[in-house]
């Protein structure tokens, strides 16, 4: 289970709305150029594909989970090109976006092992010169509470550089604030 009860109901909450809108995307994607056609992975409920879909012109989201592919599906099927798809295979062609972005979804990845290689995955359907930008949680004991009984492998921010370098990026930075991190990775 990637997801736990508690937390399917607050990624779907006015209170997370609101800070997705008001704080995180805000924060996450200051001076990220998305360019026209850019991918999302992992948006669950699509409280960050409403956001994306006024900064962009041709917006694709990538999502796993069957439930939550039905709810984008409902809301956002006339806008947008939904794939049921696992982000570290990604049935798309290299260098089809300018922008891959991921929020709050990292920690959903089953393993570290996974997780790399869906960042490879981010690297190969960007164009050069493209940007794939997102943001996760800090590990700690609330957040770890709070993803009980679901699937939560946290990224430490301080191997992230790396990480995304190893995958092909050229360059790579990441920066923490409020219990949270930011990162954005460029394809030469």
């Amino acid at each position: 289970m990637a997801m736990n009860r508690y937390h399917r109901f607050f990624c779907r909450s006015r209170r997370w709305t609101r800070t997705v809108e008001n704080e995180l995307l805000p924060w996450t994607l200051n001076g990220v150029q998305l360019g026209s056609d850019a991918l999302e992975i992992g948006p669950g409920p699509g409280v960050t594909t409403r956001v994306l879909l006024e900064r962009v012109r041709n917006l694709c989201i990538a999502e796993i989970d069957r439930s939550a592919i039905e709810g984008l599906c409902r809301r956002f099927g006339d806008r947008t090109e939904i794939l049921h798809a696992d982000a570290a295979d990604l049935p798309v062609s290299a260098g089809r976006f300018d922008s891959v972005t991921c929020f709050t979804m990292l920690h959903h990845v089953p393993s570290r092992e996974r997780q790399d290689r869906l960042f490879a995955e981010a690297f190969r359907v960007l164009r050069p010169g493209g940007v794939f930008a997102g943001c996760d949680s800090l590990d700690g004991l609330r957040f770890r509470l709070a993803h009980l009984g679901g699937t939560c492998v946290p990224v430490p921010p301080g191997t992230l550089a790396a990480r995304l370098r190893a995958a092909g990026f050229d360059e790579a930075r990441v920066s923490v604030r409020d219990g949270r991190f930011r990162f954005r990775a460029y394809r030469g």
